[in-house]
């Protein structure tokens, strides 16, 4: 018998009937309201020491738990303070620049610019600058100031008829469903306000996103949400009828994400509400599943013929698709089917293996898929190497939260930049990583009405609109200072990183392709065998 097992019979078997006797002759025999508020200690001890006796007594001779069969009721304190470790972690532990997925300065940076207030860092940096992969940039003594025509993309090919000015910084994907109604209507605002794109995420278009008019990019994923007949395939009246809708920008196919590359989703069916339900066009109360693959296509040149015929059916909007890098030979086997078909996307949206907001498998989150500044480089590369660089635009989307960050992903070969969790902090978001659980503690990635009413849409929206703002003018700032009035003459041999002790740019630690380069019979090794084996005609 442990030491605490033998604490605990002492205190049930004979404190608790001194603690009974000594309430019993206190109140005289008499235990009415008035007796027992009388002797106030001795009823609290009473029930202090019957609530320790019956809870140990079940864990001792029921729980499951092998803690608290040998340390009954003491145990539990463990489990309390276990319940709070990521609080006192994050509260009083961890420094400014510790903490994962966003450091405490990233996100007192992102709350500062939200709330419009000063963002200038005092006293010099607490970045260890000097460190193994520690990125940074060159300055020039010839400052200058990016031409305001240089600060948005035109975005749209020759095939498409309604080119979409977007903005250097958008809004990444983040489904109403995952997030509450308050959190989409906040961000849409706060797109609206400052002149910027809100992806709608797999989740469709509801009356949320298209309440404040901001410009919506659909996102179509595997599961054709708002788009669909009731065996899950693509319904073309449907998709017609939203994507001709003015306040959407563009269409975006989604083949995969950062959070979990390759994985399907299920929305379980208590989530499927009457309101979920007409904006998914499903079942109320049945379980829908997203398949991992798309139902209308297998093989890169299907998913280019269903890329036109998108296009054609909302009217020569610009079309794409966003996918996380992962076979490389996959992502070949796409460009060599645009250059068989001559059918280009309008823009390649590429995920981040940082993951996002999406609830994932934590090996999926840990182990798949490829990093974003990585990725964006590989794209670009091979796009370039494929001569179809300049058909098509990249928008590089992977924990943006600084104007640095969008800096990085541009100098690498983005066009454009989106972000999600910045944003969600940008509405109040405290990074409490419940976003699985319907429990956020500040409404945002919740479908729980009592606690998504604690957003203010119309602050939030500002708020929005405010972290957007400072964090594309930190943007043009830093490439102002680098000399250059045009973010596009941007090279990877512009971005730094520390390798063994010594600063090299991104051209020195990974090969880059010239103009065709794919096409001739030079291809570098790092590409050959890929470029190879890929084929137009599968996966």
């Amino acid at each position: 018998m442990t030491p605490v097992v033998r604490l605990y019979w002492v205190i049930a078997l004979l404190f608790m009937p001194l603690s009974f006797l000594w309430l019993h002759s206190s109140v005289g025999g008499s235990y009415s309201i008035s007796a027992l508020s009388s002797f106030p200690f001795q009823f609290v001890l009473f029930l202090f020491l019957l609530l320790w006796t019956l809870v140990g007594a079940f864990e001792l001779l029921f729980c499951v738990s092998n803690l608290r069969r040998n340390y009954p009721v003491l145990a539990n304190i463990r489990y309390m303070l276990e319940y709070i470790r990521p609080e006192i972690q994050q509260y009083f532990i961890a420094n400014n620049v510790e903490e994962k997925p966003f450091s405490r300065e990233r996100r007192n940076l992102i709350y500062r610019r939200a709330k419009a207030a000063n963002d200038t860092l005092p006293f010099g940096t607490e970045q260890d600058i000097l460190q193994e992969g520690y990125r940074s940039i060159a300055h020039s003594i010839k400052a200058t100031k990016v031409k305001p025509e240089h600060a948005r993309v035109l975005i749209g090919g020759t095939d498409c008829n309604q080119p979409y000015n977007a903005s250097r910084l958008n809004i990444s994907a983040l489904s109403f469903g995952a997030l509450s109604s308050t959190a989409i209507a906040a961000l849409n605002r706060g797109a609206a306000l400052g002149n910027f794109a809100h992806n709608t995420g797999e989740g469709s278009i509801s009356q949320h996103h298209l309440k404040h008019g901001g410009d919506i990019i659909w996102q179509i994923g595997t599961g054709y949400f708002g788009c669909r007949n009731p065996d899950g395939s693509f319904n073309e009246d449907s998709f017609r009828e939203r994507a001709t809708l003015e306040v959407v920008k563009m269409i975006e196919i989604k083949l995969s994400q950062g959070a979990k590359p390759s994985h399907g989703g299920v929305l379980p069916g208590a989530k499927v509400t009457e309101e979920i339900a007409k904006i998914r066009l499903v079942k109320v109360g049945e379980t829908v599943l997203s398949p991992p693959t798309h139902p209308e296509f297998d093989t890169p040149q299907g998913l280019l013929q269903f890329l036109k015929r998108l296009r054609k059916l909302c009217n020569g909007k610009p079309v794409g698709f966003k996918f996380c890098l992962g076979k490389k030979t996959e992502f070949l086997a796409i460009v060599k089917a645009m250059l068989e078909t001559r059918i280009y996307p309008d823009f390649i949206t590429i995920d981040g293996a940082e993951g996002g907001t999406g609830a994932a498998p934590v090996e999926f989150s840990n182990r798949l898929g490829t990093p974003c500044i990585e990725a964006t480089y590989y794209v670009n590369q091979v796009l370039i190497g494929a001569g179809i660089r300049q058909h098509i635009k990249l928008i590089s989307a992977g924990q943006t939260a600084t104007g640095f960050d969008m800096l990085e992903k541009i100098i690498v070969g983005a066009d454009v930049v989106n972000a999600a969790r910045s944003m969600m902090m940008a509405l109040g978001c405290i990074q409490a990583q419940s976003c699985n659980t319907n429990h956020c503690p500040t409404g945002i990635a919740t479908q729980n009405p009592k606690r998504a009413r604690a957003i203010n849409v119309i602050e939030k929206s500002e708020r929005v609109r405010n972290f957007h703002r400072a964090t594309v003018h930190a943007f043009l700032d830093l490439c102002g200072a680098m000399g250059f009035d045009n973010p596009a003459d941007l090279e990877p041999s512009d971005l730094y990183s520390r390798i063994e002790g010594r600063l090299r740019n991104f051209d020195e630690s990974y090969e880059s392709l010239i103009e065709g380069q794919l096409l001739s019979d030079c291809i570098p090794d790092f590409y050959r065998d890929d470029w190879l084996r890929a084929t137009a005609t599968s996966f």
